[in-house]
Order: structure tokens, then sequence, then C-alpha cells
């Protein structure tokens, strides 16, 4: 566990930061050119550059999403998958962009143990997140592919500091960081931590994204870094080949799901996404009294634990891969369903009476585009293994598939998809975007958003509804929660109804890590959440 408030403050020995906000970075931005929110400032501002230059959100998101990649290497990059919210302001047009990875063709089918599921060459997937990236830019953005690769060849090359959250995962993750091919990238001399505000460069890295500017998304997919991938997997003993590369895992436009909130129009990310569990938590909580719906009192936390870990169960009990099965049920057997929804909170308040790592970015412009973008390398430094000539993370999506049920939609076989927890979701007031928002955070996603929007619907301020204290009940029952800064008798009465109590640190890293946009009458306003390294500026 980890306390990330304030930022990272440097180590003596090392030249102090000239620029304040990679100290304390810039939580709550607004302006009326539009305004980006990511989990680092140097994404943030590479997002803001496109906007000042001209570009639309498409253009912010795609530079953000990048350098991501560059300064939060951790979570996402080159070597995983991306998903997409976007919503288009001219043709009122809002889609998803399922990026989503696949299995390689050679994968053998639901036998990989758990070691390899989650280190080492074999837990890689095909990365989509190029393609998915170069996609949106070509048809939804107004920028070149070089221009939005622009700040992260410069990020790679200058290099960041690193901050204290980045220290401590490195910590944390040191014996397999050593162990595994990553090593020789994030560790000095492939054996030591980087101090807390260490200058950190990726020369290699640059030397990628500098051949893609040049070459284009099909250098990755089908050229010299498609060769590389290919060479790498075939001597380590990794599943990717040229063939799987070749098939360029381009996303498929796909409707979003949509509810109501109040009086807002919510449109969510759809399967493999988790915007169902969105929804259908949601629907319970408008069921529930509004006695019972404060998170900031014993029973509000209480009807949280059953709504989070209601809508967890039926996620897992009903899967639904759009890609495989049209899983058409009765309205009453739909989990977004309303009806269904007033059912589960009868329940519930009977109860009641009774007793990974992602990074995501929010965009929205003056034009009123909006993007919410979640990518990942599924867990904190993926894979743990990088290509010495390419210098980015290999993903480790081998662990986010089914491997006991043969008719489950997302049993690993060859090609096939894997879950998905992102849930980039829009709200819409009166026709128009009002509110863009999401996290990473695996099963964490939901519960996150939807205290967030929780605490909007009951009048606080957007800044204080993100960093707010925050909790999540997975679907065993165990609540984890910022018990420090809730009521001392809210993990007692959890308790005594049955639930386990997991108490987490202050602005704990582990329960996601919100970036909000929304519309103001004033202009754009945005919050990146204290839990991480992210900032919110505009042009």
């Amino acid at each position: 566990m980890v306390k990330l408030a304030p930022q990272a403050v440097p180590d003596p020995d090392i030249n102090e930061p000239t620029d304040v906000r990679q100290v304390f970075p810039q939580r709550v931005g607004s302006s009326t050119e539009g305004v980006v929110s990511t989990q680092h400032y140097l994404a943030t501002q590479a997002g803001v550059e496109m906007l000042r230059n001209g570009g639309n959100a498409v253009d912010a998101a795609v530079a953000a999403a990048f350098a991501l990649g560059v300064v939060e290497p951790a979570a996402s990059g080159l070597g995983g998958q991306t998903m997409m919210l976007i919503h288009l302001a001219e043709s009122k047009r809002t889609f998803c962009l399922d990026g989503g990875t696949r299995a390689p063709n050679r994968t053998p089918i639901g036998v990989l143990n758990r070691n390899e599921q989650l280190r080492g060459y074999m837990a890689s997937t095909v990365p989509s997140t190029p393609a998915v990236l170069e996609y949106a830019l070509r048809w939804y953005g107004t920028k070149s592919f070089a221009d939005t690769l622009a700040p992260s060849i410069e990020a790679a090359t200058k290099g960041y500091r690193i901050s204290n959250l980045q220290h401590f995962l490195l910590k944390r993750e040191l014996k397999h960081l050593r162990t595994h091919s990553a090593s020789q990238f994030f560790l000095k001399g492939g054996k030591s931590l980087y101090p807390v505000a260490a200058i950190f460069k990726q020369p290699v890295l640059a030397e990628t994204f500098k051949r893609l500017a040049e070459a284009g998304v099909e250098e990755f997919y089908q050229g010299e870094i498609a060769k590389a991938i290919h060479e790498d997997m075939e001597a380590n003993g990794g599943l990717i080949r040229d063939d799987d590369l070749a098939r360029i895992p381009w996303p498929v436009e796909r409707k979003p799901i949509t509810g109501k909130f109040g009086a807002a129009r919510v449109a969510t990310f759809a399967p493999p996404g988790a915007g169902r569990t969105l929804i259908e938590a949601l629907n319970i909580l408008q069921q529930l009294p509004e006695s019972q719906r404060n998170p900031d009192m014993p029973e509000g936390v209480l009807a949280l634990a059953h709504v989070i870990r209601k809508a967890n169960l039926d996620r897992s009990d009903r899967p639904s891969d759009p890609a495989l099965f049209a899983q058409e049920l009765a309205l009453d057997e739909d989990i977004t369903h309303i009806e269904y929804a007033a059912r589960v909170a009868k329940r519930i308040q009977k109860r009641l009476k009774t007793s990974g790592e992602t990074t995501h970015l929010s965009v929205m412009d003056k034009e009123g585009n909006v993007v919410t973008l979640t990518q990942s390398i599924e867990r904190v430094f993926g894979s743990f293994t990088a290509s010495p000539k390419l210098g980015f993370l290999y993903n480790n999506y081998m662990s986010a598939f089914e491997y006991e049920d043969i008719t489950h939609p997302y049993y690993l076989r060859p090609n096939a998809v894997p879950w998905a927890s992102v849930a980039p979701t829009i709200l819409f007031k009166r026709g128009k975007p009002w509110l863009a928002l999401g996290s990473p955070g695996s099963e964490r996603i939901v519960s996150a958003i939807l205290q967030v929007l929780l605490r909007l619907d009951q009048g606080a301020s957007p800044l204080d509804a993100v960093e707010a204290p925050r909790m999540h009940c997975n679907p065993e029952g165990k609540v984890s929660l910022e018990a420090t800064r809730m009521r001392s008798d809210i993990p007692k009465l959890l308790k005594k109804h049955g639930f386990t109590i997991d108490e987490r640190d202050p602005y704990s890293f582990y329960l996601g890590c919100v970036q909000l946009v929304r519309m103001t009458k004033a202009g754009i306003e945005g919050v990146a959440d204290p839990r991480r390294d992210g900032s919110a500026e505009g042009p």
C-alpha cells in the first residue's frame, strides 16, 4: 500500500525540478478552449499542445495516450490495448472503439499455468494500442500521426522525473523486474532502483516512436518493428509471430450501452467492456431511498457494498461477447434493465433492514467533441518483458482469460479476446455532452466511477467527488476501503452484515484513479484524481 499525496519530493542529491507541476500537478483545470485530464502532467501537456495548435479532442486524446506509455510505462504503452468512447459534436454521434487485444494464433487452448499467464513472454497477447490510436486519428482527428507522436519522442528522449508512486511500484515489483528482460530498461544497470526525482530517459523507446512517426503504424505490424517483435518472441518462447501482427488489430466500432442517472443520459462502454455493470449498479442505486445512497454514512456504504457486489456477481455469471454470441435475453433477465434493478433493490433493502494496471484519460474540446479512453498492459509492468531493440513492455493479458469453463465467451483459445473491465463513460444533458470520466483499476473501475457519479448527483464539486474516500466490494464480499478517511463505525457495520474488511491507505492506488472533464456555463473544467500522478489542464 502507498500514500500518494502530495507528489514526489526530490532526492537531495538530484537537482530539484524547475517546474512546480512536477511536484504539485494541476489537479483542477479550466478553459474555454478545452481540457485534458490524464494520469501524468506531461501526458496532459501533450494533449493540451494538440488543442493549442488547433486540434480536436481526438488529436489530444491520441497524443496524450501515446505519451502515457512513455511517462507511465508500468500501466500502458505500445505493447498493450486501448478502448475509447468518442462523441462527435457535428454528427451528434457517440460510439465505442473496441480495441481489444487478441490471443496469438499459436495459443494452447486453456492450458497456461498461472506463472505463464502473469509473467514472461508467453503472457503476452497481440498489441492493439498503436492500431487503435492511429485508426481514431485517421478517421476522426485532424493532426498527422507524426504530430501526435512528437511529444512522446521528446519525453522519451529528454526523460522525466521518477515520482513517489513510480518509485514505489518499481520497489514493489523489483524481484520480478530483475528476473525478466524489462530490467534493462527500468532498473539502473538492470539491477537497482531509480530514486525519487531521478531523470529517467528511454532512448530505445524514442527510436521506436521515431520509426513509427516516419513509416506509419504499418511499421509496427508489418515492418521492421514487427520483425523485431517476432524475433524476440521466437527467441524467448513467446507466442506472438509475424502472422499475428500482420492481421492488424484495427478496432471495431460498437454502439455504447445507455441508461439514465438522474436528469442525465449515460453512454458507456459495451462488451467486452464493463459498461453493463455500471448501468446495472446505477439502476439499482436509483431504486433505493435517498437515505441509503449517502456514501459518507454507514447505511449508504453498506448499500454500496451490496450494490457493487451484486453488479460484479452478475457480470461474472452472465458474460457477454458481441463478437461470438448475440446472447439476447428477455428484458426481465437483462442486467441493464430497470425492472431487474428494481427486484435487486428490494432484496438489498431487506438485507439492510435485517442486519490492474491501467491508465485513463478524458478530453473535451470547445466544439463539444469528447473522448474518454482507457488503455493498459493489464497488470503493473505487464509481462515484465521487453525487446532490447524496441524499449516497450509487452502486456500480460493472458491472465485475463477464462481457463476452466470451455463454453465461456472469454475462454482461452487462438484469436480469442480477454475479459475487459473498462468503462469509459459520457453523460449527456439536454442532448449535449455534460460529463466524461473513467478510471483504471480492473474490477474497481465501475465502483470508482459509480461513487464519483453518486457524489456529483448529491451536489459535491467535481474535485470533492473525485477526491472523496472510496471503497470497493468484490464478488466474495471483501470490502476494500480508505478506512481512515471514513467514519469509524462503517467497518463495524459492514462486518456485522457479513462482509470482510480490507483496510487500504488513504488515497489508495488500488481504488482507481478517475479522470473527469465536464462542461460548465463558464467553459470546460477538468479534474485529475490525486491518487496518482495526474493533472488536468487546458490551452
